[in-house]
């Protein structure tokens, strides 16, 4: 990671956040920190850094996505996490509520609202077969509170199983904000001849948003068509297939193709799909990095669910 800091710093360009995916958070979390500040504690003050438990399944025991810019200050990156203390006694509505409570905190003072700066968020839940359907209420209601709505607009995002080293923390949540945006500079992205509106499944989320500068966030995606149902349940190749095709659609609704996309982040929900996923990857797209990581996607029959950015 030294040596990308360097070449990075060469061309003009220093990290914003790092996220790191763990195998066991419980038992690597800290040690992680640890080696962070003895090694980059000086060189990278101020640098955020998420770390999630999402098991790379390459055999890597931590993978690490890290994000650079040639201006630091155009990009907040807020990982917030619940204490036990916070946790305990807390369902994932409540818990969800207060990550959202703690975010606004954080950007109120600074002149910021979540409807016009919060650009993209990265939703973690444990046992999300469980719990995924009170973060939805809680997202719900302070997205209503906040002004956002299908008329208006929501936030790129995904939402996906993952743990943290709190054992009472049932939700997690990673916020990117722009503060000097404007909402004429975003362009919200529908695919609507592939995909379904989220309102009308009951959750609120946009698919794509695409900036004035260019930046394309693309949502964790899966094998959805226009009314909302799943396709080819069971088939994990058939589902990355059709899930690359929604990709496609919004990639082109923004101006781009899935050609210039520069990593993929890939969610498996059964890790024995790795092999599969991991040729079929390599073989459409030899020369485009990807990280595969055991996470359950939010409906059981999704099998597959990637997101990427341009």
């Amino acid at each position: 990671m030294g040596r990308f800091f360097g070449a990075e710093a060469a061309e003009g360009r220093n990290p914003v956040f790092v996220r790191f995916f763990l195998s066991d958070a419980q038992n690597q979390a800290d040690a992680l920190r640890a080696a962070l500040d003895e090694h980059f504690g000086s060189l990278l003050p101020g640098l955020a850094v998420s770390l999630v438990e999402q098991p790379p399944l390459d055999g890597s025991r931590i993978a690490a996505l890290v994000q650079t810019s040639s201006d630091r200050k155009e990009v907040l990156f807020h990982s917030l996490r619940l204490t036990e203390e916070e946790a305990a006694g807390r369902d994932s509505y409540a818990q969800s509520r207060l990550l959202f409570d703690k975010y606004l905190d954080i950007i109120r003072p600074l002149g910021l609202d979540l409807k016009t700066h919060c650009v993209r968020t990265w939703i973690y839940v444990r046992d999300i077969d469980s719990n995924y359907a009170g973060l939805v209420r809680a997202r719900n209601d302070v997205f209503a509170e906040e002004g956002l709505s299908h008329d208006t607009h929501y936030i790129a995002s995904t939402g996906i199983g993952g743990a943290t080293e709190g054992r009472h923390a049932v939700v997690a949540i990673d916020f990117l904000t722009r503060p000097g945006i404007r909402e004429s500079d975003k362009t919200y992205l529908k695919a609507l001849s592939h995909l379904s509106p989220t309102h009308d499944y009951g959750v609120a989320f946009e698919r794509g948003v695409r900036l004035s500068d260019g930046r394309i966030f693309i949502s964790g995606t899966a094998s959805i068509d226009c009314r909302g149902n799943v396709l080819h349940e069971g088939d994990v190749i058939a589902q990355a297939d059709r899930l690359l095709e929604n990709v496609s659609e919004l990639l082109r609704e923004g101006g781009s193709s899935l050609d210039k996309i520069p990593y993929f982040l890939i969610y498996l929900r059964d890790i024995s799909d790795f092999a599969l996923v991991d040729k079929y990857m390599r073989g459409r797209f030899p020369n485009v990095p990807r990280i595969i990581l055991e996470a359950r996607v939010c409906r059981p029959a999704w099998l597959i669910e990637m997101e990427c950015e341009i």
